[in-house]
Parts: C-alpha cells; structure tokens; sequence
C-alpha cells in the first residue's frame, strides 16, 4: 500500500480527527481516539511514512467540510477526491453506494447490497463498512443493520459514536413509536 504522503490533526464537535492524503486525494480519515496522542498513533499504524504537515487548500476544503457536517451542519462530501488506489474493487462499489447517502438519512446493509445487485451480500457489505478509510467521507456511519437497527461501528467507542453522528445529522434511527408506545403504561389499551 502506497503510504500517504501527509496528514495532519483537526478539532471537530466530536474531538480530534486526523485526515492522510496524497497526490490522488484524500487516502484516510482517522475519527477521534481517547486522546490526540492515540488519534495520532493510529494515523500512523495506517500510514507510517506519512508526515505532519498543514493541508493544502483542497485538504482544507475537505476538513471545514467535515468540521461543519460534525457541527450538524448539512454537507455534501460525494464528491472529495478520493485515493482508492488500494481499496479493493468490491469496496469500491459499496463505498460508491454509501456516498450518495445524503445526511440525517440512512440506508441497510441490504439496501446497499440490493443496489449492487444482490441482496445475499449483506454480509459482505457490512465488511467492507467495517474496513473503510475514509469514514465521514463515506458515511458508514448512515449504514444501518436490518430493521433500522444500529449495527456495528469500527470507530473508537463502537456504536456509540455510531449513534452520535447520527443525532448530529438528525437521522431517525430505529422504527417510529407507535401512537399506543408514546402514551402512558395505564392510559394503553387494555390498562386499567
């Protein structure tokens, strides 16, 4: 894997982010860790030739980007360059699925998969969700489990991460209450 040339370190409303990028584009996002130190560590787990520099004016861009859709503010990252040079071709695919999900909505894992053709790759789609580089940029966070449920998240703190990027987005998550749900215990029918 050709590593990334550069990164650097960024605050958000969620803590510090990192960002990788090359001559093709963005190669990777790194999603806050428990500390900087630990973000920054990860980052170079993922990209160890890379060094700390500032971000070009497209690096930029895509940073204020994510910095303002994790402020809940509505941003269109469909169409950041992207390195995929590495990624493999199936990846790629589901990676272009995930990108037209627009935020504070979500699609299913078979969602994605029936797009692709085949609904029995789920499984396979939840895989790559699991592997991807670039998240934000490729919301896997908008991918959801079946019957709305959240599934898994590879970010540090798991699926509570997962949850919080989607009350930032203002996505429903899980099935509506029904009408009988939101009254009181004793005011349902059949309750006395």
């Amino acid at each position: 894997m050709m590593p990334a040339e550069q990164f650097a370190l960024f605050d958000t409303a969620i803590g510090r982010c990192g960002i990788a990028w090359n001559a093709r584009g963005v190669a990777g996002v790194q999603l806050p860790e428990r500390d900087e130190r630990a973000t920054r560590a990860r980052l170079l787990r993922r990209y160890s030739q890379a060094r700390e520099a500032p971000p070009p004016p497209p690096i930029q861009q895509v940073i204020d980007d994510i910095t303002s859709l994790l402020r809940g503010e509505r941003r269109d990252l469909s169409a950041v360059a992207l390195d995929m040079e590495d990624v493999p071709p199936f990846h790629q695919q589901v990676y272009a699925v995930a990108r037209t999900i627009p935020a504070g909505a979500t699609l299913g894992y078979g969602d994605i998969a029936t797009r692709l053709g085949d609904r029995s790759i789920a499984r396979d789609v939840g895989e790559a969700m699991g592997q991807n580089p670039f998240p934000i940029i490729v919301p896997c966070h908008r991918v959801l489990a079946a019957g709305g449920k959240l599934g898994g998240f590879s970010a540090a703190g798991g699926t509570t991460t997962k949850l919080r990027l989607l009350e930032i987005e203002g996505a429903q998550v899980g099935e509506a209450p029904t009408l009988f749900e939101t009254l009181p215990l004793r005011a349902r029918p059949g309750r006395r």
